[in-house]
């Protein structure tokens, strides 16, 4: 209330959003459910620009942006006002401008229940003082009940400065009017969803209509107190924390495809470059799944056919790779300095990006190209949150099986399969090839590591791997196994399926 109230920021506030804060989740968080990069880091260095995106909860609204009006206009500066000259110009200014900053407080000393807009005055075009909104002014009441429903009551209330209802409707209009309101058609063939309100159209509504509201040149806010504001609970088990993320990359997948896409929507408006941006990086994430798991699979292959992931390049190209890694390394050691993120929050996070990306998010993409292009809609499941009332985390170690699981037990499989062909071969051809070798090794380490949370919870609390699982990776090594010695470029002497030959490489 202290921001909308503001009187030079709070007439441009559109909503203050709050950081979400968890309870019931385990002492280690496994899977990065707090989200501490996305709340401490992302959202506050968007309250530096335009302020942070809705999140779909822990947020206040201001109503005027809900009805889809756009912001007032900055008023000019007032050092323009305040020129000296050698005549003593500066009081004689002073002294106007006190004139006129009274006569501007006798002009907005007025009853915050009488509607702005007469809509009768509206239909005959007559004119109005408003809250700088001009367009209203020369809209007529179809044109208003189109935009808000047919509820003259209503109407008359979104016209209003600081809200309520007209003094002239009686209790029972009221009520009436209000049943009418809420009835389920009420939105029919009016702006309600698709220009005004919560937008319509993806399954991430908050995103979108913070976008629409932000694109009309509303600012928003980010607060956040000591205690916190808002709490809830988090899907802790693994298969419910993968279709979680699924859900929000979907939804950012079908504003990626639709007409309000960031890339190329509301230019017109006020949005600020870095917000777009911003806004683009929110709805295109999802994309960045497919190299990534280019990115996980490669290591595994060069194990397995003995090439390096990194091509022989020039000292110069060398020198711009590693200084891209020392900014990428600096930036992350910045963000967590800046907002007291510890690095075991930012590494869960890490690790929980690799997981959700080879996973969750490659769903997405193909989820959302078959709803667009084919129109094959899939099923919308409200995630099931974690209760733990016995303090034991039972939820964390059930196992539930989902094909969310495939990729990265995949993975998993195929650069464990990697880094034991490759040590074999180490061990088979000498002393020289082991210093290749180490580079290999510590990219599919590398993965392996990221994906060591996700490895944990298909062992479940006795450290027990489904059957499913173990099936599914058999498989696999077995597939891999026999591929890399039949087609072995390490190994030009074995011809055929001569065992002994082959060695320790079998």
């Amino acid at each position: 209330m202290c921001f909308m109230m503001d009187p030079t920021l709070g007439k441009r506030v559109c909503y203050v959003q709050f950081p979400q804060r968890f309870d019931g989740i385990d002492r280690n968080d496994r899977y990065a459910n707090h989200n501490t990069v996305f709340f401490d880091i992302n959202l506050k260095g968007l309250d530096g620009i335009q302020g942070p995106v809705y999140v779909g909860t822990g947020c206040v609204f201001n109503r005027t942006a809900l009805y889809g009006y756009e912001p007032p206009h900055k008023l000019k500066s007032k050092a323009s006002q305040y020129v000296s000259t050698c005549c003593g110009g500066a009081r004689k200014n002073k002294k106007v401008n006190k004139k006129n900053s009274d006569s501007k407080k006798t002009l907005k000393q007025t009853d915050s229940t009488i509607p702005i807009f007469n809509l009768e005055d509206i239909e005959e075009g007559v004119e109005g003082a408003g809250f700088d909104d001009e367009k209203s002014l020369l809209m007529s009441q179809k044109s208003l009940e189109k935009r808000f429903g047919q509820s003259a009551v209503f109407v008359a209330s979104t016209l209003m400065e600081h809200g309520g209802v007209p003094q002239s409707a009686s209790p029972a209009e009221l009520l009436k009017e209000a049943i009418h309101v809420i009835s389920c058609g009420y939105e029919d063939k009016s702006d309600w969803g698709s220009e005004i309100g919560w937008i319509y159209g993806s399954v991430t509504e908050d995103i979108l209509t913070g976008f629409k509201m932000h694109a009309r040149g509303w600012r928003s806010i980010y607060c956040m107190p000591t205690r916190p504001a808002f709490k809830g609970s988090a899907p802790i088990n693994l298969s419910d924390r993968l279709n979680q993320v699924l859900r929000w990359a979907l939804g950012s997948v079908e504003i990626l495809l639709s007409r309000h896409c960031p890339i190329w929507y509301g230019y017109g408006g006020r949005l600020k470059p870095l917000e777009r941006f911003a806004y683009i990086n929110t709805t295109i994430y999802p994309v960045t799944s497919i190299p990534l798991l280019v990115y996980c699979t490669l290591p595994a292959v060069c194990l397995l056919t003995n090439k390096f992931i990194i091509p022989e390049i020039s000292t110069f190209a060398s020198l711009w790779f590693i200084a891209l890694f020392i900014s990428i390394f600096a930036t992350g050691i910045l963000e967590m300095r800046w907002s007291g993120v510890g690095i075991d929050e930012w590494w869960r996070n890490e690790q929980f990006w690799v997981i959700g990306g080879v996973s969750a998010h490659l769903f997405a993409v193909v989820q959302g190209l078959l709803k667009v292009l084919a129109g094959i809609d899939t099923n919308f499941t409200v995630t099931s949150k974690a209760s733990d009332e016995d303090g034991d985390f039972a939820e964390l170690y059930m196992f539930k099986w989902t094909t969310l699981l495939i990729p990265p037990t995949t993975l998993l499989v195929i650069n464990l399969v990697g880094v034991v062909a490759g040590v074999s071969y180490a061990i088979n051809s000498g002393y020289a090839s082991w210093g290749p070798l180490f580079g290999k090794l510590f990219f599919a380490f590398w993965v392996i590591v990221h994906l060591y949370p996700f490895l944990k919870g298909l062992m479940g609390r006795q450290n027990r791997t489904p059957t499913i699982v173990v099936v599914w990776s058999i498989l696999l090594a077995s597939i891999f196994s026999l591929l890399w010695v039949r087609v072995d470029p390490f190994t030009t002497r074995v011809k055929g399926p001569d065992l002994q030959q082959c060695g320790i490489n079998c």
